[in-house]
């Protein structure tokens, strides 16, 4: 079993004069020296979970253990934890080492310690050289690899990030999402951060846990939750889809009303109702019209170019489905073509069944 650095045990957040709670019975654990994504989108309760943990917001009920210890009650200074903000947070009358370094002298670490472990985490975030500047001389990613850095200097048992990239242009968001995710597999520190950009989650991320209207709607690692997602919730926050409401006719068959007979890999009772969806990048696109199981003829109604991919939506039956065409792929068509989707039952996600 892994090795549980976090649990996070029935967390309870209501706010005074609130109708319901900002965070409604949530729990998860991490394993130590792992990056979690708080997934989800705004007022969904992931900041304040995140705030919970680093004790600037009291829980309303529930735990906190940080190896198997309760910490729910521990004042902000005694958790060790590193903490990222949003703004990165930094004195801008100090220098980056003296940003750095504040948080060791708070701690009384002797000033040659302190030294070399400023030096060794400016060379972590690459900032080797620059300990001298202010941070109005540094770029938004270089103020963000500082603030890193002040975070991870103290040696924290937990990394918390809110935010990170949300103040960086995208190129640098791109770029940065690699540096945090290389600084923190190279620490080895446990760390979770705070995101609404589920691309961001997926490519940096061991574990996502997806939040909505203050619950835990699915935590798993980014391929559970892309490729295997457990409410309409998260199928439809992560990543683009066809969703169908089908019935079910034979094991692994459903037909769906207007559409037609759909294949698909589920435990679904016959005659039971269930909730299906197809990526739009699983569907395979050919010119003309063909007829079949898993195959949707229909007329292309939009095309949308963006650059390596050609978005299409296609009218088949009562449904207009979106279909993404790699460009290099040989298969342009354009809107009015005919064509005929298909798909692999394996490609066919079911979600669940309709209660």
């Amino acid at each position: 079993m892994a090795d549980h650095h976090v649990n996070i045990d029935s967390l309870v957040k209501t706010y005074p004069g609130a109708q319901k709670p900002s965070v409604d019975l949530v729990s998860f654990s991490l394993p130590r020296g792992e990056m979690l994504a708080l997934l989800g989108p705004s007022g969904c309760g992931k900041t304040t979970i995140l705030r919970m943990i680093a004790g600037l917001v009291a829980p309303t009920s529930g735990a906190i253990r940080l190896d198997g210890r309760d910490i729910s009650s521990i004042a902000v200074y005694k958790r060790n934890m590193g903490m990222v903000f949003q703004a990165y947070a930094l004195f801008p009358h100090m220098t980056i080492a003296e940003n750095i370094s504040f948080g060791l002298e708070m701690r009384k670490v002797g000033k040659a310690e302190r030294d070399e472990r400023v030096n060794r985490a400016l060379d972590l975030v690459k900032l080797t050289g620059l300990g001298n500047r202010k941070a109005t001389q540094l770029s938004g990613g270089q103020q963000q690899r500082a603030a890193i850095a002040r975070s991870l200097v103290i040696e924290p048992e937990l990394l918390l990030l809110d935010e990170p990239l949300s103040n960086l242009d995208a190129k640098l968001r791109d770029e940065m999402r690699d540096e945090i995710r290389e600084i923190q597999a190279r620490t080895g520190v446990t760390a979770i951060f705070v995101t609404h950009d589920q691309d961001e989650a997926l490519s940096m991320a061991d574990r996502l846990a997806v939040m909505s209207n203050g619950k835990l709607e699915q935590i798993g690692t980014p391929r559970e939750i892309f490729d295997r997602p457990q409410t309409d919730f998260v199928a439809s926050f992560i990543g683009a889809g066809n969703f169908y409401t089908a019935k079910v006719v034979e094991p692994g068959l459903a037909i769906v009303e207007g559409l037609g007979p759909l294949r698909f890999v589920g435990d679904a009772p016959v005659r039971s109702t269930v909730r299906l969806m197809i990526r739009p990048h699983r569907l395979a696109v050919a010119l003309g019209r063909a007829e079949g199981i898993n195959c949707f003829a229909g007329t292309v109604e939009h095309v949308v170019y963006r650059g390596q991919i050609l978005t299409l939506t296609v009218r088949s039956g009562n449904y207009r489905l979106q279909a993404d065409l790699l460009t290099h792929a040989g298969i342009l068509p354009e809107k009015g073509s005919e064509v005929t989707l298909s798909v692999a039952p394996q490609d066919v996600t079911f979600i669940g069944q309709v209660v």
